[in-house]
């Protein structure tokens, strides 16, 4: 699978009560709505365990939060690539700063998604972790600062360079990689100020999750773009 049409929205379910189990089923057949309302393209990352049902339930892309760079045999507890390919997943979120990973195995699963033609949307931290990122042709990088993560105060606003800057260095090294602005987006405001800093796309979690009505909430988030 190639870039997905930008402005792109993930939405990281992370382990919510309200994005858990029927919940997040939920929230993706919100998510689809709200894309078929407003014509931006939504991704849903959930939980392992939610995968299979929301791909069978919903025409969203789906990514995972994580995957393991093992390979099948005796690694109890991990994330098996191969059972996320038959589970039906688009691509994956790696090294997200509450599931940080080696530059090796970071490097050795977007290779396995690559293979595959799967989205592969590395997190990182700062412009340096971006560029390093970059150097793995990702199909995405998503920049977000983790003292930000779940504070309400977006990345656009608090360290607009960390964005802009690591848009620059990206494209410096790779043209073909996007990258996504993360931590504190939850409006329409913080979307677009994300765009404008070069971002094509964004990755949020707790500020949809948590609102009252998620749907209207994603609504709003792309009403200024």
């Amino acid at each position: 699978m190639s870039n997905l049409k930008a402005p792109v929205v993930i939405l990281n379910f992370k382990t919510y009560l309200e994005s858990s189990g029927e919940n997040a089923l939920e929230l993706a057949k919100a998510l689809e709505s709200a894309s078929a309302e407003s014509g931006i393209t939504m991704v849903a990352a959930p939980q392992a365990i939610d995968i299979y049902k929301i791909k069978e339930e919903t025409g969203i892309p789906v990514l995972s939060q994580h995957i393991d760079a093992v390979s099948p045999g005796g690694h109890t507890g991990s994330n098996l690539f191969e059972s996320f390919v038959e589970s039906g997943i688009d691509g994956s979120l790696l090294n997200h700063s509450e599931k940080r990973m080696t530059l090796a195995d970071i490097a050795a699963v977007t290779k396995m998604l690559e293979d595959e033609k799967l989205i592969s949307c590395i997190c990182t931290n700062n412009v340096e972790t971006s560029v390093a990122a970059a150097t793995l042709s990702p199909t995405y990088v998503a920049v977000e600062p983790p003292e930000l993560i779940g504070t309400g105060i977006p990345v656009s606003k608090a360290d607009p360079e960390v964005v802009s800057g690591s848009v620059d260095k990206v494209k410096a090294i790779d043209k073909n990689v996007s990258v996504l602005c993360g931590a504190g987006i939850s409006t329409g405001e913080d979307m677009a100020a994300a765009i404008e800093l070069g971002a094509e796309g964004v990755l949020l979690a707790s500020g949809i999750i948590k609102a009252e009505s998620p749907k209207d909430a994603l609504l709003d988030l792309v009403s200024k773009i």
